[in-house]
């Protein structure tokens, strides 16, 4: 019950077990293809480029700016957590002029603030995270893509933590490029990143596309480091050659990992079948019950509650109590993980998620029940039987709302 990983969906597991097929096995090329519109689903995007990236979540962050990043180019990143220093560490990497604004941990930027930075730095691209797992807020993107095609700008988001338990529309934003990992909302295992990228993304990648010698063809394009255009400086996330792949050419660029693409198929067929705003409403459910069962535990709730995601929960750590001494003990007698944070907020808080295949009531009721025990072992006030009646008193009174605006569905919503 951390902040990622969790526990992945046993369906996806069974998933997985499946026996390996040639990667241009007509099955093999049946299930990419069929990856790809069930991901547009997911992204909410008509997107031709919607696909997966080998590797965790990391990698596709990697894939994406390594491929739309030339030496010198101006980026922006708007940081308010751990992970939007490490879209600048990876901006940087790719030999980037990064601009950074800084807003304290907690909080998140308005969009006069970026665009404010945009007039400012005139960057090439905008890159910021969604939700950042090591504050537990979100930055609200739904205006800043119409502020990036007001000043010409590229605009790249991380969604791994937010994607599937938090609202997210890639086409209505006006997102260039997104990219994902399985191991949160998604309810899967790390290993694989779920990744889509407009048209306009895609005709810059494409200006820097070279062919690896051995693979290439005739008349394929091979960009010299002379030219005007500089080639992708990775061959492994080079998205022009990934992009050939998963199309109709299926250049032979690299061997799919095939139990992964098994996994993140089956996670985003489950996701379509339940519908993605179900998926986030049921996010929403089980994350706000957590989040008063906390504070009926007597805990302080971190973070900008109006910013606040659904899926994971910081609270403040009471005085006195040694937050890993806490973790610890709820994982040795209980079986249940929670985690800490980073920088400024490490040891300060915990971080408690309810996402993905744990987005459950029976999850948040067993949690809260024995937080509180551990926590009243710590020395901790704690008021007995408060997380899980808080939790109780959110339940019912979200069914009854429900209930009130669709009373057709109530009596099956209570079963």
């Amino acid at each position: 019950m951390g902040p990622g990983p969790i526990n992945a969906d046993p369906r996806v597991l069974r998933a997985m077990s499946a026996q390996l097929v040639g990667q241009y096995d007509p099955a093999m090329t049946a299930y990419m293809t069929e990856t790809m519109g069930l991901y547009r689903d997911v992204f909410k995007t008509a997107n031709e480029q919607t696909l997966l990236i080998d590797g965790t979540s990391r990698a596709g962050i990697e894939a994406a700016l390594v491929s739309m990043i030339e030496p010198g180019d101006r980026v922006l990143v708007p940081i308010f957590g751990r992970f939007g220093h490490l879209l600048r560490e990876i901006a940087e990497r790719c030999g980037a002029e990064v601009h950074v604004r800084e807003v304290e941990w907690g909080t998140v930027f308005t969009p006069e603030q970026i665009e404010q930075a945009i007039i400012e730095t005139k960057p090439k691209l905008l890159a910021v995270v969604h939700g950042d797992t090591s504050t537990t807020v979100a930055q609200p993107l739904d205006e800043l893509g119409a502020i990036c095609r007001a000043h010409g700008v590229l605009f790249y988001t991380d969604v791994t933590a937010s994607l599937a338990g938090n609202t997210f529309e890639t086409d209505a934003w006006g997102l260039d490029a997104v990219t994902a990992g399985l191991q949160k909302c998604l309810g899967g295992p790390s290993g694989s990143a779920p990744a889509t990228f407009s048209a306009k993304a895609v005709e810059l990648i494409n200006s820097r596309k070279s062919i690896e010698a051995g693979i290439r063809s005739e008349g394929d394009p091979v960009v010299s480091p002379f030219g005007s255009a500089t080639p992708i400086r990775s061959n492994y996330f080079d998205l022009s050659m990934i992009f050939d792949y998963w199309g109709a050419k299926r250049l032979n660029h690299h061997t799919e990992a095939t139990s992964m693409l098994y996994g993140a198929r089956e996670c985003a067929r489950l996701l379509v079948d339940e519908g993605i705003d179900a998926a986030v409403e049921r996010h929403r459910m089980h994350g706000g019950a957590m989040r008063e069962g906390l504070r009926g535990l007597g805990l302080r709730v971190f973070g900008d509650e109006r910013y606040l995601m659904n899926n994971v929960t910081a609270v403040y750590i009471p005085e006195g109590v040694v937050g890993d001494a806490v973790r610890g003990e709820l994982l040795d007698d209980f079986g249940i993980e929670i985690g800490t944070s980073f920088g400024p907020l490490h040891g300060k808080v915990w971080r408690i998620g309810t996402m993905g295949y744990n987005a459950r009531k029976d999850t948040v009721l067993t949690t809260l029940s024995a937080f509180e025990q551990v926590l009243r072992r710590a020395g901790a006030p704690v008021t007995a039987g408060g997380g899980v009646g808080a939790a109780y008193d959110f339940y019912t009174d979200a069914h009854a709302a429900s209930a009130a605006a669709a009373p057709e569905f109530a009596e099956a919503d209570a079963v």
